[in-house]
């Protein structure tokens, strides 16, 4: 199966700089993403701008399995945009793009995927509608986990 693109749009009363430094601490995930989240190693920190950096996490969203895959960094405009590699139970791109709205931060997410898993790649066609909705399950875990990090950091 190919690629398919599934797309996020947040919106937070924040500045970008202070979202982007949150979803750019990859090892922080599982403390303010952990509904989705449980492990992010860093193996290879990658150049000082970070390109290169290698993240291997352990996810699950709500349904009955979990994921193992790594992410590497492969271009960064902080605090603008980053775009990711994936490789592992999750194959693909994804890209974070960032926008100042007055006080609020825009922020989109186009995350074009297959599902790189032995077990789930050959049902992928079948199940595909159960795994972007688990994508959106996982998506708005995120967003309510920003907001609460933001809150943490400000107080």
């Amino acid at each position: 199966m190919a690629p398919r693109l599934l797309q996020t749009h947040w919106q937070v009363p924040a500045r970008i700089e202070e979202v982007s430094d949150i979803l750019d601490d990859a090892e922080a995930l599982p403390r303010w993403w952990g509904e989705v989240y449980l492990a992010a190693d860093i193996i290879a920190p990658g150049g000082p701008d970070g390109i290169g950096r290698r993240v291997k996490f352990h996810t699950r969203g709500w349904l009955p399995y979990t994921l193992r895959w790594v992410a590497e960094l492969v271009a960064v405009d902080r605090p603008h945009s980053w775009t990711i590699r994936a490789s592992g139970d999750l194959i693909g791109q994804g890209i974070w793009h960032l926008t100042q709205q007055g006080p609020v931060a825009d922020i989109h997410y186009a995350w074009r995927v297959e599902v790189g898993k032995p077990l789930l790649r050959p049902v992928t066609p079948l199940l595909w509608p159960a795994f972007a909705a688990n994508h959106r399950w996982a998506m708005a875990k995120g967003l309510a986990g920003l907001r609460r990090e933001l809150a943490r950091r400000r107080a």
